[in-house]
């Protein structure tokens, strides 16, 4: 029986986000800018800039640069709980973005302006519970947060590989998986859990096109799958790459962590400076899977060209058990 390798690149997350692949640049603060959304997007993903950091004319420019490098589709990621979200959904919507994700915090909050103005609105969960809660708010699908997953976790605990099939059983909205996502593996895997799309924010680190510092970038490249440490773990977890500073604050909440950094002068989260030792770097465990820094191009082309060889050997081994 031959097998359509592409068909599961058209589907109801591409057909949402209006992209040629299902696949979504993870929204990173000061990091996804506009620069690197357009770089995803122009090779058929969906390219995200994230609003979280950043000031309503900050994320205009953002944004304006994108457009300047790509007309195919680019994304806003709104953290819900921040005091700037309606400003910039306002921003998403004067912008000409159609589909927007939101995250941390009931998406209700936002769904009369959004579809008011005719967007499209995928939301972050960590549990069953909060993926019921969205599709009923009135999200188009939901992104699976697996604990794995660098920067903001649940604190549920619960990996992607389990939370995955749970929510396709639960809801009837399409399901993006994100975390532990950094190969053409993990997008099959994802996909065989029911997933119809996945969310990499790790593996687009370490790119030519990212904004981040060389020494992010090369940490993340060397760093072994053990290599990352949960700040804050009761109240706002956070996965980060181990240095002295993690170490430092290692079993403190984070209020009490971020109290103790900004004393010490020494540290800080990477966007705002620091060195290898001393900067907060929001890291997957995937980044045991990364072993280079590529353009976005690059690894666009082994993650659809990896997809298609995995499918097709997968496809003629147990199809061709099936047919004997």
């Amino acid at each position: 029986m031959p097998v359509d390798v592409m068909a599961g690149w058209r589907n109801r997350v591409s057909s949402i986000l209006g992209t040629e692949y299902p696949i979504l640049l993870g929204p990173m603060r000061l990091i996804t800018l506009g620069e690197l959304a357009a770089a995803v997007s122009k090779c058929g993903g969906f390219g995200q800039v994230a609003a979280s950091g950043l000031e309503g004319e900050q994320l205009r420019n953002e944004l304006v640069k994108a457009r300047g490098l790509t007309k195919r589709p680019i994304g806003v990621n709104i953290p819900v709980y921040r005091p700037n979200a309606v400003e910039a959904l306002e921003i998403a919507i004067e912008m000409g973005v159609k589909t927007v994700t939101t995250s941390a915090g009931n998406p209700a909050r936002l769904m009369g302006r959004i579809r008011e103005a005719g967007l499209k609105v995928l939301h972050k969960v960590s549990t069953v519970e909060m993926a019921k809660k969205a599709e009923v708010a009135g999200v188009d699908g939901v992104i699976a947060t697996g604990f794995e997953a660098g920067g903001h976790v649940g604190r549920e605990q619960i990996t992607t590989m389990c939370l995955v099939p749970q929510l396709v059983d639960a809801v009837k909205v399409p399901v993006i998986a994100a975390g532990g996502i950094a190969d053409a593996r993990g997008i099959v895997a994802a996909f065989a859990l029911g997933a119809e799309g996945v969310e990499m924010g790790t593996r687009f680190l370490a790119t030519l096109e990212c904004p981040a510092p060389s020494f992010y970038k090369e940490r993340v490249r060397d760093a072994m799958c053990d290599e990352t440490f949960l700040l804050g773990k009761e109240a706002m977890p956070i996965r980060v790459l181990k240095n002295e500073v993690t170490a430092r604050v290692a079993g403190m909440e984070q209020p009490e962590a971020d109290k103790v950094i900004i004393s010490k002068g020494d540290a800080s989260y990477v966007q705002s400076g620091g060195d290898p030792e001393t900067a907060v770097m929001p890291c997957g465990q995937s980044a045991g899977m990364v072993k280079e820094i590529a353009s976005v191009q690059e690894v666009f082309s082994r993650l659809t060209g990896g997809v298609d060889s995995i499918l097709e050997r997968l496809g003629q081994s147990f199809f061709g058990r099936r047919e004997r």
